[in-house]
């Protein structure tokens, strides 16, 4: 069958012409959308998802996570997808916390009794995020977490190459807590290494790897990440 589609794409005789000339007319055939036709059905079709969707999340998404939390403030809300969460941990979020997409949640068991994850009034954590926390990651308010953000406070593997081999956990003092203080904006793709502070109102950009603290209102970027723009002016109202 292989020789017969190379033959039919490379020869030049009629017969393989007309086959990739009905062929090609297959895949690009097309047919007219009059409005007056196709209008109402793409309203009846977008009405009938926005409808789906939020019953997706109103009665199934939004319910099931806050199942999982052991506090959640007011106006809690989520997208239509189902958050992934492993491990058992406390979950503690504020009020109107929006966790978009689908994030992924895990906590491990062997550095705490039970891991915390603290996420601040007036959050945002957008699509495909990952948390993985061993003792404690903590979000502030007012914080702007992009798609694609990684933050794990433990490698989850020992740093030296013997006990890494006979896999064996990371060494207490390797597992640290991360801190995201208040009206942070984080960028797309970025990294955020165990034992970061990230200080109030400042922002790291996207793709960077986040290995030192940020001191507060610091613009930060890279592989590792380093300033760029000190000294952002400090906001007034009710973001600070």
């Amino acid at each position: 069958m292989s020789r017969l589609r190379r033959l039919l794409a490379k020869s030049d005789h009629p017969s393989a012409r007309f086959v990739r000339w009905v062929y090609c007319g297959f895949h690009s055939f097309s047919i007219p959308a009059p409005k007056v036709i196709f209008k109402p059905l793409l309203w009846c079709y977008l009405g009938g998802r926005v409808l789906w969707h939020t019953f997706r999340r109103v009665a199934i998404a939004e319910p099931l996570f806050k199942a999982y939390c052991k506090q959640y403030g007011r106006r809690l809300r989520t997208g239509i997808y189902l958050h992934w969460i492993q491990g058992d941990g406390d979950i503690v979020i504020g009020d109107d916390v929006y966790l978009d997409g689908k994030c992924s949640i895990s906590f491990a068991a062997r550095f705490a009794d039970r891991p915390l994850l603290q996420i601040g009034d007036h959050t945002t954590i957008a699509h495909n995020c990952q948390l993985s926390i061993g003792k404690e990651i903590r979000i502030g308010r007012y914080c702007r977490v992009a798609t694609d953000v990684f933050m794990f406070d433990s490698s989850g593997h020992a740093t030296d190459p013997e006990p890494r081999r006979q896999g064996l956990p990371p060494a207490d003092d390797q597992v640290r807590p991360i801190t995201v203080e208040d009206n942070v904006w984080i960028g797309r793709n970025a990294i955020i290494f165990p034992g970061v502070t990230i200080g109030e109102g400042s922002i790291v950009c996207a793709g960077a790897a986040v290995m030192t603290d940020v001191p507060p209102y610091t613009v930060v970027a890279g592989n590792t990440a380093r300033k760029i723009l000190p000294g952002i002016k400090c906001p007034s109202g009710p973001g600070r």
